[in-house]
């Protein structure tokens, strides 16, 4: 009986101790388990695992910084007390990603006048933080001459090929033009010192082939390095050529017959990846000989040609790689994720932002291995939407569209990203630019110079609530509206950014493991106005609308934030359409 009896107690004894080993499993740092037993629980220690650094980042997290919160000023948030219909887990020690600070980049252009001296509009863009700006403009760059003030070089033709093949003229642009209507290089300097950013320039590559000297591509790799020079460090990254392959650019058909050097009348990625070792040779001496590093980058298309595309781009991918794949530093891509010149609709829009950056970088790395190019960063130098026809561009809609790319960029390991563009032309509606335009045929109705579209509200306040780790979550959801990113900040806060992309309203728990929570969470809800069906040009902060027309509210930065006690799980309601910026305190 003692025997039986002191074997039942080993036995008891044990099962515990087998149940406190599958407890400590089941709460260990890394471990993405939906589970929480605590609500905001302090079940294990606070201690977010970097991972290694992507390759599709790389040398883009090379100058990282942690990130500190900023609390913000408060008033009292309604806690909702009705069913919850998603609930998320955020696992805080178990990191995705450290965040690249240039995947919040803009461009600017050369049509957008010299807006250096506009201090409504550089207050805005030193706001929203991009760290980094792109010049000099689009397809503009195949034809731009830094150093000129207003003539081209000697050796240039008059005229150039359009789309249809057609000679056109050339109409060049000039860095040293000090008219008001456009943006001279020297004041692209003035914006990236006044807003706290480097640049990534996009050297004229269109040059080496249209141009009519003996050695063209030679010449037009010395203007670069000249540019390398001149730029003096100002300018981190630097592109050669844009789109070079694309047949609306000047590099894709040259006149044969003014051609000294023997190159074909339609570019290949082959010749462009030959090209493109000219450049990178020239302006890293030109680098080197100031004491300055720089990267170039190779441009690539991110996804595959379909069958009736020509044969420049059928093979452009494997021409570049088997050319450059070696000495680029990173690859660019560029994307307009929606159907082009298509009147999109909300759900076309918003899902593009998701299946696009992932669909992407699959293929680039793809790309890469099958040419036996290791994983290099990934810059996608302009996104935006290409939806007309509704005034998409300029509405809430695509606000929404813009978190969600950030968040899936970061997921999908970009290193590099600036949305196009600052500013354009109203169009009616039609116009991816982020501020309206100040004055003239270009001007937006109703709004002030320079007054933010919506996409600016949504990615300013991206900026605030996103912290410097992305780390892992976990969405148990009845439908597939909801989608998370969720993050740490090296002040010991954690968040989560909730979008609802769809009609119905939901309320959303919020659970953080290995997370000892403070006493308050704080956040922002940011919805659509009335106006324009679908696409709204308005964008409410916390119930804080627009003085004019369109845009939001321009006393964002001292709107108050919702604030709650933090009392276990988190609930927090997320109407249709909206995107939530959250949170929490730690103890």
């Amino acid at each position: 009986m003692k025997i039986k009896a002191k074997m039942k107690t080993v036995s008891v004894m044990a099962m515990i101790f087998l149940a406190i080993l599958s407890c400590k499993k089941n709460s260990s740092p890394g471990n993405n388990n939906d589970g929480n037993n605590n609500g905001n629980s302090t079940d294990s220690v606070y201690n977010p695992i970097d991972p290694t650094v992507a390759g599709s980042i790389g040398f883009f997290l090379s100058d990282w910084s942690g990130k500190t919160f900023i609390t913000p000023d408060v008033m009292t948030g309604t806690v909702p007390s009705g069913s919850v219909t998603d609930s998320l887990t955020i696992n805080v020690n178990k990191v995705i990603t450290k965040v690249p600070q240039y995947v919040f980049g803009n461009n600017s252009n050369l049509w957008m006048g010299q807006i250096v001296t506009q201090a409504s509009l550089m207050g805005y863009i030193t706001d929203l933080s991009p760290n980094v700006i792109r010049a000099p403009a689009g397809s503009v760059s195949d034809v731009y001459f830094f150093n000129q003030a207003s003539a081209p070089p000697a050796d240039v033709p008059d005229s150039l090929f359009d789309t249809n093949g057609n000679k056109v003229a050339a109409g060049y642009w000039y860095g040293h033009n000090s008219a008001g209507w456009t943006f001279s290089i020297d004041n692209y300097y003035q914006l990236l010192q006044q807003t706290n950013s480097t640049g990534i320039i996009t050297v004229n590559y269109a040059y080496a082939r249209y141009g009519t000297s003996a050695d063209p591509v030679a010449t037009a790799a010395h203007l670069a390095a000249d540019w390398v020079r001149y730029d003096n460090g100002r300018s981190k990254f630097w592109e050669i050529g844009n789109e070079s392959g694309g047949v609306w650019e000047a590099s894709y058909e040259i006149d044969v017959t003014k051609n000294k050097d023997g190159q074909p009348q339609f570019i290949t990625g082959e010749l462009y990846g030959k090209h493109f070792n000219v450049f990178a040779d020239s302006m890293r001496a030109a680098a080197q000989s100031i004491g300055k590093t720089i990267y170039i980058g190779a441009q690539l298309l991110d996804a595959a040609p379909a069958s009736w595309q020509n044969s420049t781009d059928q093979t452009w991918n494997q021409g570049v790689l088997s050319q450059a794949g070696s000495s680029a530093d990173f690859f660019i891509v560029h994307d307009y994720f929606t159907p082009f010149n298509t009147n999109s609709g909300i759900a076309d829009i918003l899902s593009s932002a998701t299946s696009v950056p992932s669909n992407a970088m699959g293929y680039l790395q793809q790309q890469m291995s099958a040419s036996g190019v290791g994983i290099k960063p990934v810059a996608l130098t302009e996104w935006n939407i290409s939806a007309v026809g509704s005034k998409q561009m300029v509405s809430y809609v695509a606000g929404i569209h813009a978190a969600l790319t950030l968040g899936n960029l970061l997921k999908n390991k970009f290193g590099e990203a600036s949305r196009w563009d600052l500013a354009n032309g109203w169009s009616n509606g039609d116009d991816m630019g982020m501020f309206s335009n100040s004055a003239g045929s270009g001007a937006e109705p109703g709004a002030p110079a320079w007054n933010p579209r919506p996409a600016f509200y949504y990615l300013y306040y991206f900026r605030k609530f996103f912290g410097d780790r992305m780390v892992y979550d976990t969405l148990k959801r009845i439908n597939p509206d909801i989608i998370t990113f969720s993050s740490t900040f090296s002040s010991g806060n954690a968040g989560t950014i909730i979008i609802n992309t769809g009609a119905q309203n939901h309320i959303v728990s919020v659970d953080f493991q290995h997370y000892p929570a403070g006493s308050k969470y704080y956040w922002y809800v940011l919805t659509g106005g009335t106006d324009n069906g679908n696409f709204s040009g308005q964008v409410y902060v916390n119930g804080t609308g627009p003085t004019s027309a369109t845009g939001g509210p321009l006393n964002y930065s001292v709107i108050k934030a919702y604030s709650a006690a933090l009392n276990g799980t988190i609930k927090i309601s997320v109407p249709a359409l909206s995107v939530i910026y959250l949170v929490a305190d730690k103890k």
